[in-house]
């Protein structure tokens, strides 16, 4: 049996997604690279043939239920089973705002759309598909930015992108939630925070680390053993209590 896995958010060549596709890749996984924008990933997977490994490019948009059930489809007929599902598409587009008072809420909306909303309703819409593999993975690409939202938190800085922080917050409870709901089966739901990546050439930090570094935590969540842990949030493969 084929192993895949299906990436979110796979658009970018400097992106994690990009990166965590082709850690997959190496592994012997046939990737299933997914954008909204499907002529952003198709280029990105002919990369990867062209570096002589099984790759797919699929459009697919969080915001649209129509969409996820035609992925379903897609991966359904082609594959059969799901082995890993990387919930990775994210955006942070409000990280100048710096009080939830000044949040606009139709960056709130959207952003919870794509961290929660989408995630929730795409493992449903793949739910078939996982449960079909021996032992299928969920991976949520998370953040620390959540941290701001927990109670009596004080990280000395004005809270920084609100949307983008609560989104990653609730990401980070949904994990727990299906990790429980899932407890009786084979399937593991895990969340990965990569900490600060380098994606962005045009200002990467020097305290950025490389993004081949965060896609081998992902990675390495996807692929646990059987004994795994689930349910968890994690940070340097530790959990974070």
């Amino acid at each position: 049996m084929t192993k895949t896995a299906l990436i979110t958010g796979v658009s970018r060549e400097a992106g994690l997604g990009f990166a965590v596709a082709r850690r997959f890749a190496e592994l012997d996984f046939h990737v299933i690279l997914a954008a909204r924008d499907l002529a952003a990933a198709e280029p990105l997977a002919e990369r990867l043939r062209e570096d002589g490994y099984a790759a797919t490019a699929l459009r697919l948009d969080l915001a649209d239920q129509a969409s996820m059930d035609e992925a379903g489809s897609y991966v359904t007929q082609t594959f059969g089973h799901l082995d890993a599902l990387v919930n990775n598409a994210s955006g942070m587009p409000d990280y100048r705002v710096l009080s939830a008072l000044d949040a606009d809420m139709d960056v709130v909306r959207s952003a919870l759309e794509v961290s929660v909303i989408g995630p929730w309703a795409l493992t449903q819409a793949l739910l078939p598909l996982l449960t079909a593999a021996p032992a299928a993975r969920i991976v949520n690409v998370s953040s620390l930015a959540a941290q701001q939202v927990a109670v009596g938190l004080d990280l000395g800085e004005p809270m920084r992108s609100p949307a983008y922080a609560m989104a990653k917050y609730l990401l980070n409870a949904l994990t727990g939630v299906l990790g429980r709901a899932l407890k009786d089966t084979p399937i593991l739901v895990n969340a990965v925070d990569p900490g600060n990546t380098a994606t962005h050439p045009e200002r990467v930090d020097e305290t950025d680390r490389p993004a081949v570094d965060s896609a081998n935590d992902i990675v390495w969540a996807a692929t646990l053993g059987a004994d795994g842990p689930t349910g968890q949030l994690f940070v340097d493969r530790k959990p974070v209590l």
